[in-house]
């Protein structure tokens, strides 16, 4: 029975304690994942971390939480007061909102009824998760307008651009898993992905577009530069305090498990227990998968912390430069050649005739990035020649005098 029949049977209540619990799971993860990148950042910095608060420091995030929400609650006097209170709200709801269609395990037994751990089972349940995602970002939009503060203001346009730029991105990358799996619908994807190869093998380019969107969707290092404190105080939340920061803190690091579980469940198979370990989906009725489910996302967030220790911050041209130039042309070419590449699959072509073409691809592209590669080289040079001056240039001490042109010679050559 698949988790579509197996929800469609869900009675109210354990709807509703279903929903509880993926509640409980975004914020328990939430604090684990804070106390986890402080300690895991202090190991790469060689530092120690937090260790005084509870055993090896554990509840050293919610003690965080309980000072954030004793702190005094400022609201600005040139503030627009509805907005300034609804934006970390909108900001935190939608975050939630986009684990009611992942599927965390397959068939299990819960209070004497069999289900899935999942609320929901769209047809289009990837498209759900990209539109409250994209909702999600008018709270931080609003926060920076409705603060009255120009730091606010441009770290909230800063962050409207950035999404709105990388989730193109994002979602270009996911039509090849579309085009794969035949379906929208996640659970089927990871079924999909249980019958076939795990998506990250099949379509890699896909899923390295994907990660590094994902990256720059959720304002993370090295993209972080809706709340670049080096140029923006603390970006669009730098007039916000006790629970509407906390809300903002809690919201970016939901948003960070979101996206770690729908890569997850995209490209490394869901809840599926790695090729060679299935025997284990059984163990403990069935709930041994959200083991794996969760290992993979704990991979994913360790990417994250990765990042941020070891890469500096962009320049926001730059950024915006690779996202609109680099990420989405290759998406699209990538589209279409897993499209061709399905079309002759279905028409019944030889594993001869795919294979040849694809190396043909392979070395075109090849072919393309060496002379994009010689063309640039010779406008950098043609732009070195054209703005070096042709005049002498005095010598330095110790130093026999040149010309910029390359012609040796004295000062008054």
């Amino acid at each position: 029975m698949t988790n579509a029949e197996l929800i469609s049977q869900d009675l109210g209540w354990l709807i509703v304690v279903k929903a509880l619990l993926v509640f409980i799971i975004c914020v328990v993860s939430t604090l684990l994942a804070v106390w986890t990148e402080r300690r895991v950042l202090a190991k790469m910095q060689l530092r120690t971390g937090p260790n005084r608060v509870g055993p090896f420091g554990l509840i050293q995030s919610l003690a965080d939480g309980v000072k954030l929400a004793l702190k005094e609650d400022i609201i600005p006097a040139a503030a627009d007061k509805v907005v300034f209170i609804a934006a970390p709200i909108i900001a935190t709801s939608m975050c939630f909102m986009a684990f009611a269609v992942i599927p965390m395990t397959g068939k299990v037994s819960l209070f004497g009824q069999e289900t899935a751990m999942q609320l929901t089972d769209l047809s289009v349940g990837v498209l759900y998760i990209l539109a409250v995602t994209s909702i999600g970002v008018y709270g931080i939009v609003l926060a920076g307008w409705s603060s009255g503060s120009t730091y606010p203001l441009l770290g909230g346009l800063r962050a409207s651009a950035q999404v709105v730029s990388y989730e193109i991105a994002m979602g270009l990358s996911l039509v090849a898993v579309f085009i794969y799996a035949g379906s929208m619908s996640t659970s089927e994807i990871v079924a999909s992905q249980h019958v076939n190869y795990w998506n990250a093998v099949v379509l890699f380019p896909s899923f390295v577009i994907f990660v590094i969107s994902m990256v720059g969707e959720t304002n993370r290092a090295p993209f972080d530069l809706a709340e670049a404190e080096g140029e923006l105080v603390g970006g669009f939340h730098t007039e916000y305090s006790s629970l509407k920061f906390a809300l903002f803190f809690l919201a970016e690091y939901v948003n960070i498990v979101a996206v770690s579980a729908l890569a997850a469940t995209l490209f490394l198979g869901g809840y599926h227990a790695p090729p060679g370990l299935g025997f284990t989906e059984g163990w403990l009725g069935g709930w041994f998968t959200i083991v794996w489910f969760f290992l993979k996302v704990n991979l994913f967030f360790f990417i994250f912390m990765w990042l941020r220790a070891s890469l500096p911050r962009l320049r926001y041209d730059q950024f915006m430069k690779f996202g609109w130039k680099v990420l989405i042309p290759a998406s699209l070419i990538w589209i279409l050649v897993v499209a061709t590449l399905r079309i002759l699959q279905q028409e019944g072509a030889s594993r001869t005739t795919i294979i040849a073409f694809t190396f043909g691809l392979i070395l075109l592209g090849l072919a393309i990035s060496s002379l994009f590669e010689r063309s640039k080289k010779r406008s950098e040079e043609a732009l070195v020649e054209s703005s070096a001056p042709d005049f002498p240039v005095p010598s330095l001490p110790g130093v026999s005098s040149f010309n910029v042109s390359g012609k040796s010679g004295g000062a008054h050559e």
